[in-house]
């Protein structure tokens, strides 16, 4: 995915931070330029990578960066403002640093000055010292992981990998951080503390002086093997133009064994005081001789530059870790003598040296005239393209600002607002305030250049495509490009179509709701949110309560009991209706289920001593089925039997519980 197509460009997270544009993209996570609109101010997003958010061990690491960060307070700590989850990212938002990586500048540069080796050195152990204090180890120092600031601020980020320092910080089963840059211990024994990080930066510096790393290999295994088994060669090596002094400190940074190094980086920061004046300061001078020579000295020869040493005897002391001892050895005296002939064979001799030693004082006041009038030159053109008129300045960034403070802050730079303001639509900044300027933000221009404000209209007008009743792939498709689409809604809808769009509604600039449908156009960018259908509520009626509750449960609808009801067509146990809750109905609704409890129960009455077709009709009123034995007496035949006779008794007897539809049977005497 390119930076074109990244859905994360122009998204608002957490109601607070608008992404803008990507800045880079790691394993872990993908950094973005942001917009605090709370503030007001640029900030840098780090969102972890969206596969890797349900992996704790990742999202507990990429946690633990924001917290071992954010325990920092140092110029040269990349600061951490905030931290926190929404739906489907996981993010860091930190202080935004414009500016290049040591990285860009290695590759640009390949080898750095010794001045600008150490000026990088000393803010990467400044900051470094501070995490190291707290009681952090870093774990991952490479040059990708120093900024170096437009301003000239170098700040040290990307803890990632930092765990506290205890004694042995173990890495467990795989080891952690770039090859390039592991210790000894890390190879071998997989533990880190903070001498595993001045390692690190022992070969930062080695790669800063010489432009490259000092370990190759084709596979991984191979440079560990060799940080496990080798000794860093000396910088100078590969560079000659590198002092020993500072293979001195390469050397003492990358010892194998860890307590050969520096303790931490304040006991490195500390051993480097100085450093500068041993580079730049005379060379002492050693000049050997044979055994029972003698030498005469020049008159001009400082005693503090030149030694006169006879054989080689033992072999000398080392070396400090930080540059060379001087030497104290004064040049040996030898007694005059009085031979007038010795004294004038040194007269002409003496006389060539004085001449020459007036011809150099000349050159000398010649050359220091000659630095001077360069340095007026010089200075006059420094001034002229720095403070005076033809100086170059940065365009201020004034994004989100009034036109007034806009005007203030491009004339306090020594550049010229343009009397008339233009407009351009823009989807982050609120209509009024100041969009941009032409030229650009941070474009360097000539002192007294005329800027142009442009002032925000709010988001340009797009018009809407249809909605309502289409395809929900469709809509989306067609809205991306153009606004912000939250997180879809859903409810059930008989009359649509699962899948297929309900209702979209936006967000006025008062923040208000509006209805997408009945409005023809919608700012660019302004968040929609889409109503998509879920289709009918299952129809569960007839079904038996088990079935009609896994049918709603299938749907993600929850299934409740209302009191039963009886019912003469429905079975009992069989649902006789579902009572849908209150519009909208969506996913954990509950839907109650009216079950049957069977048909109405009767209680039979008390018919006997009545006749036998008055018994019948009274039964039959109440939906009873009645059966009764014909009449076998021959008498029977000569009278209406059945309005004479009276019921003796029924089966079942008075007072039982029956349902419509039961036989009741009729007794009498013939």
């Amino acid at each position: 995915m390119n930076a074109a197509t990244d859905p994360m460009i122009g998204r608002m997270i957490d109601q607070r931070y608008r992404v803008r544009s990507r800045i880079a993209r790691g394993g872990m996570a993908t950094v973005y330029l942001a917009t605090d609109v709370r503030l007001e101010r640029r900030v840098a997003i780090k969102i972890m990578h969206g596969h890797l958010a349900d992996d704790a061990a990742f999202r507990g690491r990429f946690i633990q960066e924001a917290r071992s960060a954010a325990r920092l307070s140092h110029p040269n700590v990349v600061g951490v403002f905030d931290q926190g989850q929404e739906t489907d990212c996981t993010y860091i938002v930190m202080e935004y640093i414009p500016g290049i990586t040591l990285r860009d500048l290695l590759q640009e540069h390949r080898a750095l000055t010794s001045d600008q080796a150490l000026d990088i050195l000393r803010a990467v152990l400044a900051g470094l010292a501070s995490a190291h204090r707290a009681g952090i180890v870093h774990r991952d120092l490479k040059p990708e992981n120093v900024l170096l600031a437009d301003d000239g601020r170098i700040k040290l980020g990307d803890f990632g990998l930092a765990r506290a320092a205890t004694a042995n910080t173990a890495t467990g089963a795989a080891l952690l951080g770039t090859i390039a840059y592991l210790s000894p211990e890390l190879v071998t024994r997989g533990v880190a503390d903070t001498r595993s990080d001045i390692y690190a930066v022992g070969i930062m510096l080695y790669e800063m002086l010489t432009g490259e790393q000092p370990y190759k290999g084709d596979q991984p295994m191979q440079i560990a093997y060799q940080h496990a088994n080798d000794t860093v060669p000396a910088p100078s090596a590969s560079n000659p133009a590198v002092p020993p002094e500072l293979d001195d400190v390469v050397r003492w940074a990358t010892a194998r064994d860890p307590d050969e190094r520096p303790r931490d980086a304040r006991a490195m920061l500390d051993g480097l005081a100085g450093i500068d004046e041993r580079m730049s300061g005379p060379r002492a001078t050693s000049v050997l001789h044979p055994a029972g020579t003698t030498t005469v000295l020049p008159l001009d020869a400082a005693p503090a530059d030149t030694t006169m040493l006879g054989p080689r005897g033992p072999l000398a002391p080392p070396r400090s870790p930080i540059g060379p001892q001087r030497s104290t050895t004064s040049a040996p005296r030898f007694p005059p003598t009085a031979s007038d002939s010795l004294e004038t064979a040194l007269a002409p001799a003496a006389g060539r040296l004085a001449h020459t030693t007036a011809r150099r004082r000349r050159r000398g006041w010649v050359l220091l005239a000659v630095v001077v009038v360069v340095a007026l030159v010089v200075g006059v053109i420094a001034w002229w393209f720095g403070p005076g008129p033809g100086g170059n300045v940065r365009v201020p960034e004034v994004a989100g600002k009034s036109v007034s403070q806009a005007r203030r802050l491009i004339e306090e730079r020594g550049l010229h607002a343009a009397s008339s303001t233009g407009a351009r639509p823009d989807a982050v900044v609120h209509a009024g305030a100041v969009s941009a300027t032409a030229p650009d933000a941070r474009r360097i221009v000539t002192r007294g250049t005329t800027i142009r404000i442009l002032v925000s209209s709010g988001p340009r007008p797009i018009v809407l495509p249809a909605i309502v009743g289409q395809p929900v792939a469709t809509v989306r498709s067609e809205l991306a490009p153009h606004f912000t689409l939250e997180q879809l809604r859903y409810r059930f809808d008989g009359s649509a179509a699962a899948g297929t769009v309900l209702a979209a509604t936006g967000t006025t600039e008062a923040g208000d709701d509006v209805d997408l449908t009945t409005v023809h156009q919608y700012g660019e960018r302004m968040p929609v949110r889409l109503t998509v259908s879920l289709g009918a509520v299952p129809d569960v009626v007839g079904k038996s309560s088990d079935a009609a509750t896994a049918a709603l449960e299938a749907v993600g609808l929850d299934a409740g009991q209302a009191p039963g009801q009886y019912s003469d067509d429905v079975p009992t146990g069989d649902v006789i209706k579902a009572i849908l809750p209150a519009d909208p109905v969506v996913k954990g609704s509950t839907v109650q289920l009216v079950v049957s409890k069977g048909p109405v129960p009767i209680t039979l009455p008390d018919v006997r001593k009545k006749p036998i077709d008055q018994a019948a009709s009274t039964l039959q009123a109440l939906g009873l089925h009645v059966s009764y034995p014909d009449c076998t007496n021959v008498l029977c035949s000569f009278y209406d039997w059945k309005s004479s006779l009276p019921v003796s008794a029924t089966d079942p007897a008075p007072g039982s519980t029956v349902h419509k539809g039961d036989t009741i049977t009729l007794d009498y005497e013939q």
